[in-house]
């Protein structure tokens, strides 16, 4: 699971984010909507460890991020706008040098079958990265999900740049992965993919979660008017 208690990350008169209270159970898909510079990725970074909190706490699977950060990134996998992964491998070679990372040992054929859990096709498991649409990539990090048996899931913007057709296959993947229990944070900039996979979406603007509701209490219409809304509130 995934939860933040008041947290909060100023750079001097700056507040990036203020006083998030966020709580993400198993099995439920959390889906970030807000502008660039609403404080969706630095929530993820926080809970990442990537950036020192100034107040507050996160935790991972109950777990303290900054205390223990080494165990809560056992817990979990990212996935970014652009997943980097080495060009000149192959899915199956990406695949078995990030686990071997982690500590994780794998033959060739349980690799093979995590990539085809993700949803990459077969003749693709062993052709070089640099060859790979974005779509393809994103899958890679799945299956690299899939293998760890990750618990959380922290998505930055993992849509952006898709065609609907990937968009699509993506969103079923991550359904897939909430009927596993693995509680899924999600910052995007799309509400039609928020209300299609979300359990909850929250609503974010400076810094603060403004809206916070389960999907199925709000329709995609009245879901764009609430967002358009927030954004549009006290801009001159």
């Amino acid at each position: 699971m995934i939860k933040t208690t008041n947290l909060t990350k100023k750079y001097g008169d700056f507040i990036a984010l203020k006083n998030l209270n966020l709580e993400i159970k198993q099995g439920e898909i959390f889906c970030l909507l807000g502008a660039n510079g609403a404080g969706k990725s630095t929530t993820i970074n926080l809970l990442l460890n990537f950036i020192a909190p100034t107040s507050g706490q996160a935790f991972i699977n109950d777990t303290d991020v900054v205390k223990n950060a080494k165990k809560t990134k056992s817990f979990l996998t990212y996935i970014p706008e652009n997943l980097m992964l080495y060009p000149t491998l192959s899915a199956v070679e990406n695949l078995d040098y990030f686990l071997g990372i982690g500590g994780g040992k794998f033959y060739k054929p349980e690799l093979e079958a995590f990539l085809e859990e993700a949803g990459l096709q077969k003749e693709a498991h062993h052709k070089r990265i640099q060859f790979f649409s974005k779509g393809m990539r994103q899958k890679v990090g799945i299956a690299l999900a899939i293998a760890k048996d990750a618990k959380v899931l922290l998505l930055d913007e993992p849509t952006s740049g898709l065609d609907p057709k990937s968009s699509n296959e993506f969103g079923e993947l991550l359904k897939k992965m909430r009927k596993n229990n693995v509680a899924i944070l999600m910052a995007t900039h799309d509400i039609f993919r928020a209300k299609e996979i979300g359990t909850h979406i929250g609503i974010m603007k400076q810094g603060e979660l403004k809206h916070s509701f389960a999907t199925d209490q709000i329709s995609l219409q009245d879901l764009e008017k609430l967002y358009l809304e927030t954004m549009n509130l006290n801009e001159v």
